[in-house]
């Protein structure tokens, strides 16, 4: 982040003024979502105090590995990522488009999905996360056919950043231009200085809503001046993170490489690995894959269609008219990383890759598509494939 940008980060807050914080969302309405643990990984859960945010805790993550450990602080958002992405509060994982009864007169009468669903405050997002939310805006809002139910999530949605203070091994943010630092797509930002005798942290809103926030929290005493030392910890917070991602990518090379690789043996090799578990595209916070189901009574007289969650990795995923595309696991494979880094640059002007990472480290086998990516590279720096 910018020395300039920073200069915004006029006013701090107490660490134990956290719950202020989350008790004026909820007096607005707001249902508050937020990381916490649960069977031993980083959840993102409704919550009702800071007790629920796993404080003092970070992850050990690798291809294939994922592991809570201790921190040395009392951090509440020293972590990095854990499986969940906010993606499932936005683009619901399993939700019903309508349902039909037979009437009396022996019509057919269908009804449609109406409900009202309580706004939601989401703490605690990245900068890899508002890229991924903002992707998931091009895909389901700024299309043909805009998602109504994703829109009305959307828009009642409270975005709460949290600006990142530790980094993984699998984190690729900064090659991929969409981190480390927070910049744009939040209406709050916080910045957490974990100082044993003076834990705080910076604030710095981006929106009406935001401004209206911290005004709140202003009336309650809850702020004070930040200092020239609090300016100097929260950039150097944003250049250690930066510094110490060690998987790299280059988006536009990237592109050009996997577009010259269809017929690249290399494949095979990949696919002899891969399981086609769709850990990788459940676990991605753009991946937007799906299926509808309809399902009706045995009388006949009501249905429903539903719409869930699904991945390319399947092999019904690709089913057309009497058989599917891709029978392979190695095509199925070559589908997801060359939309992911290529055709999608095609689709919506920009990769569908954040370098979050998840894809790495849930992979049960430890596949790395920064390393894939790099032996295609060579392939084609080489001539050989």
């Amino acid at each position: 982040m910018g020395e300039e940008a920073m200069k915004h980060f006029e006013e701090r807050m107490p660490a134990d003024k956290l719950d202020n914080l989350i008790e004026i969302l909820k007096s607005d309405g707001f249902e508050i979502i937020g990381p916490q643990i649960k069977d031993q990984v980083i959840v993102y859960e409704p919550l009702t105090s800071k007790e629920s945010l796993p404080q003092g805790y970070r992850e050990s993550q690798e291809k294939g590995y994922y592991r809570l450990i201790r921190r040395e602080d009392k951090a509440y958002f020293g972590y990095t990522l854990g499986p969940d992405s906010w993606k499932k509060y936005l683009f619901s994982p399993r939700e019903r488009l309508w349902k039909s009864r037979k009437t009396s007169q022996g019509r057919v009468e269908f009804i449609g999905e109406d409900t009202e669903e309580k706004p939601q405050a989401f703490l605690g997002l990245r900068a890899c996360e508002l890229a991924a939310i903002r992707t998931q805006d091009q895909i389901f809002l700024e299309g043909p056919a805009v998602d109504k139910s994703y829109k009305k999530r959307r828009e009642k949605a409270f975005l709460i950043a949290v600006q990142c203070m530790a980094v993984a091994p699998t984190c690729f943010c900064a090659s991929m231009n969409t981190g480390p630092e927070v910049s744009h797509g939040f209406y709050l930002l916080l910045v957490e200085i974990p100082e044993q005798n003076d834990h705080r942290f910076l604030l710095k809103s981006a929106s009406d809503r935001g401004k209206k926030v911290l005004s709140q929290l202003r009336d309650q005493k809850c702020l004070e001046p930040s200092s020239e030392k609090d300016l100097k910890i929260s950039m150097q917070q944003v250049t250690d993170v930066r510094e110490g991602q060690v998987r790299k990518m280059n988006p536009p090379k990237d592109k050009e490489v996997l577009e010259k690789s269809f017929d690249s043996s290399h494949w095979d090799e990949i696919a002899k690995r891969c399981l086609n578990c769709a850990n990788c595209t459940m676990v991605c916070p753009t991946c937007f894959c799906s299926r509808v189901e309809d399902s009706t009574d045995l009388k006949g007289e009501n249905a429903e269609r539903w719409r869930q969650w699904d991945s390319c990795f399947n092999l019904d995923h690709s089913y057309i008219h009497g058989g599917n595309v891709r029978q392979s696991g190695k095509s199925r494979y070559r589908q997801w990383l060359s939309h992911k880094i290529a055709s999608w640059v095609d689709q919506f002007g920009e990769s569908g890759c954040v370098g979050c990472g998840r894809c790495i480290a849930w992979c049960p086998v430890g596949i790395d598509l920064t390393e894939e990516v790099k032996v295609f590279t060579n392939e084609n720096n080489s001539g050989f494939n």
